[in-house]
């Protein structure tokens, strides 16, 4: 399965594209090259810089574990939750308890296969959705040309990436600090945002980096599952772009700010973006009542996806460090279709997510941090249809015991607005968790 993912990735097909921020004089070390985990907090794209030296294949193994307790209450204001299965027993909500999630870990591989072309590999060995060990994805990452010709097209590799694979595209900044299975090192928080913008798709993506800036093209096919067998099915590619600002002011500041768009086609594909996750959330089995599936049948609790096909989406995501105090935001619009199978509504729907995180980090290596996220969705299915509201607030702190493990302890309360269009036997009509969630990250 390892060979058929790597050779999928250097099959892919390369998308033309640009990208604008500035290489680095300093030759980029081998560990920070291939580390599995991000080597310092804050990392978005890997930065680029001169490549190390080739004097043949080095391999990097490394892997992350992370274990939560969780001790959250819920309720709902439905006026029904219908009766249990056939009787005629009121349904009710699952009954919540204090205890550990079952942990999760992921193995990576990171190979140094060429003077600047580095090959990534991630297995989830353990997720919420899977109990067996798989392959979520992998891509190679080609910095330099060298392997052509020596200085092949250096003038132009000094500021050009080629990134091509079956993994995460690079649509947005959140998924850079999201939790990604076991590798939760990266979040200051427990869980991911309502609406999680991650997808597993078969891309290209072409960077360059002149100074400060940053801006990518990229291509996917828009699938989380492919297959070469068209039948019924509507197959159209996905295109996106990412273009930004990301300047260390001074010793104390930091200012990065970038604008991501995307735009999915065809009514079989494209609809993954927020609902491609297999590992599942954090907040296990909130709002379940006694008629739903439980366990890996039922993973993403506590997360929202519109459902869109056919759909626009851009997010823009700033991002301000100064001395201890970081702030990152998002502010996110999707809009489409949400089409039954190949038949499409009469009209589009759209939904706005924002999202604030405020941290101070302190200590002599900043090795504590505590503080806040708001997170909120709002928007409609479509024109006719009454509007759907979530609001999270998470309120917390951390202590990086080293680089590679972290403790976090964080409150969380979500709510859900009191409205039918949730279902009429809905538990998220009027629904709410709160509670407790400690958490314990390795990367490494």
């Amino acid at each position: 399965m390892k060979t058929l993912v790597i050779r999928a990735s250097m099959l892919t097909v390369l998308v033309a594209g640009l990208n604008f921020v500035g290489a680095q004089e300093t030759t980029t070390s081998m560990r920070d090259y291939l580390a599995p985990e991000k080597s310092t907090r804050n990392v978005f794209e890997d930065p680029k810089g001169v490549s190390p030296e080739y004097d043949g294949v080095k391999v990097s193994v490394g892997g992350d574990f992370a274990l939560q307790f969780q001790s959250l209450d819920h309720e709902t204001k439905a006026p029904s939750l219908g009766n249990v299965g056939t009787t005629t027993t009121p349904n009710t909500l699952q009954v919540m308890g204090s205890d550990f999630n079952l942990p999760t870990a992921n193995l990576d591989v990171n190979a140094y296969l060429a003077k600047g072309v580095k090959m990534h590999l991630r297995t989830y060995l353990s997720t919420r959705h899977h109990n067996e060990a798989w392959v979520k994805g992998g891509y190679i990452q080609v910095d330099d040309l060298d392997f052509i010709k020596e200085g092949f097209g250096s003038n132009i590799m000094k500021y050009a990436r080629v990134k091509l694979g079956k993994d995460e595209i690079n649509y947005g900044d959140s998924h850079f600090r999201r939790t990604d299975n076991a590798e939760a090192i990266n979040n200051p928080f427990v869980g991911n945002y309502i609406m999680d913008n991650f997808s597993t798709e078969t891309f290209g993506e072409a960077y360059g980096f002149y100074k400060n800036f940053i801006g990518m093209v990229g291509i996917s096919n828009g699938k989380l599952n492919e297959t070469a067998v068209k039948g019924t099915n509507w197959n159209s590619p996905s295109v996106y772009a990412k273009v930004g600002f990301d300047k260390q002011i001074n010793t104390d500041l930091r200012v990065r700010l970038t604008g991501s768009f995307i735009q999915t086609n065809g009514l079989s594909t494209g609809g993954y973006l927020y609902n491609s996750d297999r590992a599942g959330s954090r907040y296990y089995y909130t709002l379940l009542t006694q008629n739903d599936a439980m366990g890996t049948n039922n993973y993403a609790t506590g997360r929202f996806n519109p459902g869109f096909k056919k759909m626009k989406a851009f997010q823009v995501n700033p991002f301000i460090k100064y001395q201890g105090l970081e702030f990152f935001g998002v502010y996110e619009h999707v809009s489409g279709n949400k089409a039954s199978g190949l038949t499409e509504r009469a009209t589009d729907g759209d939904y706005t997510q924002l999202g604030a995180e405020l941290l101070y980090r302190f200590g002599g290596k900043e090795q504590f941090y505590f503080g806040g996220r708001y997170n909120s969705v709002t928007g409609n299915d479509d024109e006719v249809t009454d509007e759907r509201k979530i609001e999270r607030f998470n309120l917390g702190g951390g202590w990086f015991m080293t680089k590679n493990i972290v403790a976090k302890v964080e409150y969380v309360s979500q709510k859900y607005n009191d409205n039918p269009v949730w279902g009429a036997t809905s538990a998220l009509r009027g629904g709410q968790f709160n509670g407790l969630m400690f958490e314990a990250a390795i990367g490494f």
